[in-house]
């Protein structure tokens, strides 16, 4: 750059360059600090003119423009203070201008921390606009995207800027954080990013169309641009920004799609979704839309005879066009049934039920479902008795991954001697009509907080994070909790007790493919609470009402018996393990050890770095975890869960190979998938880069945990270890390796 047209500015005052020569060696030693801010300060003293000795300094050195803190990042943050204290200092008119003309060369090539201090002293923000963005026009016209988008953001010029143009290179670049960045104040901008996201989803729509107008883009990653990469997208910011779906349709029926596909597969090929269940939820994903209805019959016309998939299409009206000449034969001949499979069927389902899996053992009038506040005074009266014993659960739609989180439609609470199941939208509803809102939160607190109350459940920290979505009320409600026992810790201990305690329940009565309904071919493992039912009560839990659309009114008789089963359950469980822990292999003060508050896991605490701020995505940056927020006892890898991000699966394996209990998502697996299973098993999520931001806000505080993707598999193990405290030994390593290959070769 010209310096010659303000070296005038220096002629009866020190050189700059001999100020930085000055500074040099004392920035090399790090216990001469406080003297080399004292240096900086006496070397702005003696300049006529501070700020133009800045841009000589820095446009003489380059150490300023790598990464990290510099020598010139030092300078520049401690003039920033400097004229606070000496505001004549400043400059403006025709002087200021040509600052701001020399700065701006600068900024193209400086970190971002020193972005802001550049950018406050010589007042940018007062500079032209068009000369603003004409000069990162510049930069973007030179292939520099990132560093335009960077002073975009910084000099507030977005809306004068085109969306597209500007986050197409970035997004093909694989920088979604600085996109989210760029459009994170201005809503206009957000609904405008989405609506051209949603176009290029749009079914016919030539992704390459885009990208051949970068060819030769540096650091261009073409495996991260493609439609199911764009859909994931689209789904973080609309959850992020609070976006209406509607603005979004292809990458909506998309994902209904995806969802239409599961359902397929969990009924046809999986055979594990009752017919009403598979009923509810196609029903109310296809709706009136024309072309889901076009891959309903086409999904119906793979996976069924052409009588069954006239069937089907008669029962859901789907036009005749959309058929296939075979399947509108059959319709023409069918008759209206109301059924489509025959009652024998049904019922042999129901005596296979009660012969391979935990039955309720109360008779159904023993069974409430309540729906109005009267008809919970009873519930309370007899819930809320100092020294009782209560099960606890909850129930919900399952989400498919749409955006949301997920919101309580059922909450149990089971007794020794009958269960109560409240609609708690109905009531929450009924509470606001009658203007008493605060009145059902009020109850819920109270028997949450009353330790002479022993709440049980199963991943209760997910309950209470969902009950939290559900009711602003009863967000502080896991904080107030006590006299709870999550029984997800029981599985933990029992699990340390024995590692090889999950062989003994091979040997329990369960249910084998020939016996499963409809002789299935595939038997899925039995996880979580159904897994813990059958260790100690002797078999499982039937889990086909599961995935059943708990919004829907009125509630079916299974829906009713597998939501009180859940509760009820959690009595048994927990009076089979107080009455002889040690043959569990646990200690003999299980009750005393295990009453207390919900947490599970240890809270990770998390600090700034004041020097680093918080990173596009809102996680905290790296380093930034307090090394105080591990807990104070070690554990051991056996006792340590943990679901990895399908971007983190090479950490997943390392972690394995350690002794670390991980499950991994698939590469095709939606991020919320991961949140999903953290609620239901109480792990701890492994994830990276923006899907922390969506991640962390669906599970209690400390389960969800962002490491450094840019580093490898080894380090990032470390950090995890060393972040919760988990302690290797010889024998962990391999242990959880070994165990999966000799089941695998029991299997065969």
């Amino acid at each position: 750059m010209n310096q010659e047209g303000d070296s005038s500015d220096q002629s009866t005052g020190q050189d700059p360059l001999l100020l930085l020569k000055t500074l040099q060696p004392l920035w090399t030693k790090k216990e001469m600090k406080k003297q080399l801010k004292e240096e900086i300060r006496r070397g702005f003293e003696g300049l006529e003119d501070p700020l133009a000795g800045l841009l000589d300094v820095l446009e003489s050195s380059s150490d300023w423009k790598g990464k990290g803190h510099s020598l010139g990042y030092c300078i520049a943050t401690e003039l920033q203070l400097w004229i606070k204290e000496h505001p004549a200092v400043q400059q403006s008119g025709i002087k200021l201008k040509k600052l701001q003309a020399r700065v701006l060369g600068i900024l193209s090539q400086c970190p971002a921390n020193l972005l802001d201090p550049l950018i406050s002293i010589y007042q940018l923000h007062t500079a032209d606009r068009n000369y603003l963005l004409g000069h990162v026009s510049h930069l973007y016209h030179k292939g520099d995207y990132k560093e335009a988008a960077i002073l975009s953001i910084k000099l507030k010029l977005q809306p004068d800027q085109d969306v597209e143009k500007m986050c197409t290179p970035l997004l093909l670049q694989d920088k979604t954080n600085l996109v989210e960045d760029y459009v994170g104040e201005h809503p206009e901008l957000q609904s405008k990013l989405l609506q051209i996201l949603d176009t290029w989803c749009e079914p016919g729509f030539n992704i390459r169309d885009i990208t051949r107008q970068y060819q030769g883009l540096s650091r261009y990653k073409p495996e991260k641009f493609n439609r199911r990469t764009l859909s994931k997208l689209v789904f973080r910011l609309l959850d992020r920004f609070n976006i209406d779906p509607a603005l979004c349709p292809n990458v909506i029926n998309q994902r209904h799609l995806r969802t239409l596909n599961y359902l397929f597969y969990k009924r046809f090929v999986e055979k594990t979704m009752t017919e009403e269940n598979w009923t509810d939820h196609v029903q109310s994903t296809v709706g009136e839309n024309r072309w889901l209805q076009g891959h309903l019959a086409q999904l119906l016309m793979s996976h069924c005879d052409l009588n069954t998939a006239a069937r089907w299409a008669q029962r859901w009206a789907l036009p005749k066009e959309m058929l296939s000449y075979g399947v509108a034969g059959e319709l023409q001949k069918l008759q209206i049934q109301e059924r489509v499979e025959e009652a024998p069927k049904a019922e042999s389902y129901g005596e296979s039920k009660k012969n391979n899996y935990y039955q309720l053992p109360l008779p159904r009038a023993s069974i409430h479902f309540l729906q109005t506040w009267e008809e919970t005074l009873q519930c309370w009266e007899k819930v809320l008795q100092p020294g009782q014993v209560v099960g606890i659960d909850m129930e919900w739609k399952p989400s498919f991954g749409m955006v949301g989180k997920p919101r309580v439609s059922l909450l149990q609470l089971a007794l020794k001697d009958e269960v109560f199941l409240l609609d708690l939208p109905r009531l929450l509803e009924q509470a606001e009509t009658e203007g008493q809102k605060e009145k059902l939160p009020h109850f819920i607190k109270m028997l949450y907080s009353d330790a002479a109350i022993t709440k049980l459940g199963y991943g209760m920290l997910g309950d209470l994070n969902s009950l939290a979505a559900t009711c602003s009320a009863l967000k502080d409600t896991e904080e107030q909790a006590q006299g709870v026992v999550d029984l997800l810790r029981v599985d933990k201990q029992l699990q340390k007790s024995s590692i090889d305690w999950k062989k003994g329940v091979q040997k329990v009565n369960v249910p084998s493919p020939e016996q499963s309904y409809e002789n299935r071919g595939f038997k899925q493992p039995e996880k979580g609470l159904s897994l813990l039912v059958q260790h100690v009560l002797g078999k499982p839990l039937d889990k086909t009402e599961q995935l059943s659309n708990w919004e829907k009114r009125p509630l079916r008789e299974e829906q009713i018996l597998y939501a009180a089963t859940d509760a009820y359950c959690l009595l048994e469980i927990y009076e089979r393990l107080c009455k002889d822990p040690t043959s569990f292999g646990l200690s003999s003060d299980l009750t005393e050890s295990l009453v207390g508050k919900p947490g599970t896991k240890p809270r990770a605490k998390k600090q700034l770095n004041k020097q680093e701020g918080p990173s596009p995505s809102g996680q905290q940056c790296k380093g930034s975890q307090k090394e105080t927020s591990c807990p104070s006892t070690p554990i051991s890898p056996k006792e340590f869960s943990v679901v990895c991000d399908n971007m983190l699966q090479g950490l997943g394996r390392y972690l394995r190979c350690l002794g670390v209990d991980v499950r991994m998502l698939e590469n095709e697996d939606d991020h919320r998938k991961a949140a999903e299973i953290a609620r239901q098993e109480g792990r701890v999520i492994l994830t990276s880069g923006l899907p922390y931001q969506t991640l962390q806000s669906q599970v209690a505080e400390g389960m969800c945990f962002s490491v450094n993707c840019s580093e490898k598999a080894k380090e990032q193990a470390l950090q995890v270890l060393k972040h919760f405290n988990v302690q290797v030994s010889l024998a962990d390593i391999f242990s959880r390796c070994q165990i999966s290959k000799r089941s695998s070769f029991r299997k065969g």
